[in-house]
Protein backbone atom coordinates (compact mmCIF):
# COMPACT_ATOMS: atom_id res chain seq x y z
CA UNK A 1 0.00 0.00 0.00
CA UNK A 2 0.83 3.45 -1.12
CA UNK A 3 1.13 6.28 2.36
CA UNK A 4 -0.22 9.82 1.44
CA UNK A 5 3.61 11.36 1.39
CA UNK A 6 5.17 9.02 -0.64
CA UNK A 7 7.17 11.28 -3.29
CA UNK A 8 7.54 11.49 -6.60
CA UNK A 9 10.66 9.46 -7.46
CA UNK A 10 9.07 6.82 -5.22
CA UNK A 11 6.00 6.35 -7.25
CA UNK A 12 8.26 5.94 -9.88
CA UNK A 13 10.82 3.52 -8.92
CA UNK A 14 7.51 1.77 -7.31
CA UNK A 15 6.21 2.42 -11.35
CA UNK A 16 8.99 0.58 -13.24
CA UNK A 17 9.17 -2.39 -10.97
CA UNK A 18 7.22 -5.73 -12.25
CA UNK A 19 5.14 -8.13 -11.36
CA UNK A 20 4.52 -11.70 -11.92
CA UNK A 21 1.92 -14.60 -11.02
CA UNK A 22 3.74 -16.99 -12.74
CA UNK A 23 1.93 -20.35 -14.19
CA UNK A 24 0.46 -22.79 -11.91
CA UNK A 25 0.44 -20.24 -9.02
CA UNK A 26 -3.01 -19.14 -7.20
CA UNK A 27 -2.89 -15.69 -5.43
CA UNK A 28 -6.36 -15.22 -3.74
CA UNK A 29 -6.73 -11.61 -2.92
CA UNK A 30 -6.99 -7.94 -4.73
CA UNK A 31 -3.69 -6.78 -5.83
CA UNK A 32 -2.66 -3.52 -6.61
CA UNK A 33 0.52 -2.12 -8.32
CA UNK A 34 1.94 0.48 -9.51
CA UNK A 35 3.93 -0.53 -12.08
CA UNK A 36 3.57 -3.99 -14.90
CA UNK A 37 1.50 -6.93 -14.08
CA UNK A 38 2.20 -10.29 -15.74
CA UNK A 39 -0.05 -12.93 -15.25
CA UNK A 40 0.15 -16.54 -16.24
CA UNK A 41 -0.88 -18.96 -13.37
CA UNK A 42 -4.94 -17.68 -11.82
CA UNK A 43 -5.81 -14.79 -10.02
CA UNK A 44 -8.95 -14.62 -7.55
CA UNK A 45 -9.78 -10.90 -6.87
CA UNK A 46 -9.58 -7.50 -8.41
CA UNK A 47 -6.82 -6.23 -9.88
CA UNK A 48 -6.06 -2.01 -10.14
CA UNK A 49 -2.63 -1.17 -11.99
CA UNK A 50 -1.53 2.23 -13.13
CA UNK A 51 0.66 0.81 -16.09
CA UNK A 52 -0.25 -2.58 -17.71
CA UNK A 53 -1.80 -5.72 -17.24
CA UNK A 54 -0.60 -8.63 -19.40
CA UNK A 55 -2.50 -11.95 -19.71
CA UNK A 56 -0.38 -15.26 -20.53
CA UNK A 57 -2.93 -18.23 -22.68
CA UNK A 58 -2.74 -19.83 -19.37
CA UNK A 59 -3.78 -17.10 -17.42
CA UNK A 60 -7.12 -16.56 -15.56
CA UNK A 61 -8.97 -14.02 -13.41
CA UNK A 62 -11.73 -14.02 -11.64
CA UNK A 63 -12.18 -10.62 -10.62
CA UNK A 64 -12.51 -6.71 -12.33
CA UNK A 65 -9.43 -5.50 -13.75
CA UNK A 66 -9.06 -1.65 -13.40
CA UNK A 67 -5.67 -0.59 -15.58
CA UNK A 68 -4.09 2.16 -18.66
CA UNK A 69 -3.75 -0.81 -20.86
CA UNK A 70 -4.05 -5.15 -21.26
CA UNK A 71 -3.05 -7.61 -23.10
CA UNK A 72 -4.75 -10.72 -22.57
CA UNK A 73 -4.37 -13.85 -24.03
CA UNK A 74 -6.09 -15.60 -21.19
CA UNK A 75 -9.63 -15.70 -19.34
CA UNK A 76 -11.17 -13.12 -17.32
CA UNK A 77 -14.21 -13.53 -15.20
CA UNK A 78 -15.25 -9.75 -14.35
CA UNK A 79 -15.25 -6.32 -15.82
CA UNK A 80 -12.23 -4.73 -17.83
CA UNK A 81 -12.08 -1.03 -17.04
CA UNK A 82 -9.50 0.02 -19.47
CA UNK A 83 -8.17 4.09 -19.74
CA UNK A 84 -6.13 3.45 -23.04
CA UNK A 85 -5.90 0.36 -25.05
CA UNK A 86 -7.19 -3.02 -24.54
CA UNK A 87 -5.72 -5.99 -26.82
CA UNK A 88 -7.58 -9.34 -27.15
CA UNK A 89 -5.34 -12.10 -28.32
CA UNK A 90 -6.87 -15.20 -30.17
CA UNK A 91 -7.01 -17.28 -26.84
CA UNK A 92 -8.91 -14.49 -25.04
CA UNK A 93 -12.00 -15.08 -23.48
CA UNK A 94 -14.17 -12.42 -21.99
CA UNK A 95 -17.21 -13.16 -19.46
CA UNK A 96 -17.92 -9.78 -18.52
CA UNK A 97 -18.68 -5.79 -19.85
CA UNK A 98 -15.70 -3.32 -20.80
CA UNK A 99 -14.91 0.64 -20.78
CA UNK A 100 -11.95 1.25 -22.28
CA UNK A 101 -10.42 4.01 -24.25
CA UNK A 102 -9.54 2.11 -27.77
CA UNK A 103 -9.86 -1.96 -28.29
CA UNK A 104 -7.71 -4.49 -30.47
CA UNK A 105 -9.91 -7.73 -31.18
CA UNK A 106 -8.35 -10.43 -33.13
CA UNK A 107 -9.45 -13.01 -34.77
CA UNK A 108 -10.38 -15.79 -32.54
CA UNK A 109 -11.08 -13.71 -29.33
CA UNK A 110 -14.22 -14.17 -27.30
CA UNK A 111 -15.98 -11.69 -25.57
CA UNK A 112 -19.36 -11.79 -23.85
CA UNK A 113 -20.78 -8.94 -22.62
CA UNK A 114 -21.77 -5.02 -23.42
CA UNK A 115 -18.67 -3.08 -24.51
CA UNK A 116 -18.18 0.90 -24.11
CA UNK A 117 -15.53 2.34 -26.30
CA UNK A 118 -14.04 5.86 -25.71
CA UNK A 119 -14.78 6.18 -22.31
CA UNK A 120 -11.62 7.42 -20.64
CA UNK A 121 -10.58 6.68 -16.62
CA UNK A 122 -9.73 9.88 -15.98
CA UNK A 123 -7.69 8.15 -12.98
CA UNK A 124 -6.55 5.28 -11.61
CA UNK A 125 -6.32 5.55 -7.93
CA UNK A 126 -3.99 2.61 -5.71
CA UNK A 127 -3.67 2.48 -2.03
CA UNK A 128 -6.95 3.58 -1.15
CA UNK A 129 -8.91 1.02 -0.47
CA UNK A 130 -11.12 2.06 -2.96
CA UNK A 131 -11.37 2.47 -6.43
CA UNK A 132 -12.32 5.60 -7.62
CA UNK A 133 -13.50 6.26 -11.34
CA UNK A 134 -14.16 8.98 -13.63
CA UNK A 135 -15.40 8.54 -16.78
CA UNK A 136 -15.58 11.42 -20.21
CA UNK A 137 -17.39 10.09 -23.30
CA UNK A 138 -15.11 11.16 -25.94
Amino acid sequence: MFKTGTSKKELEELGSASTIIAKNATLEGNLETAGNLRIEGRLVGNIRCKAKVAMGESSLVEGDIFTQNAEIAGRVKGHLEIAGLLILKPTAIIDGDIIAGKIMLETGATFNGNCKMGAAVKEINIGEGKVYREFKTA
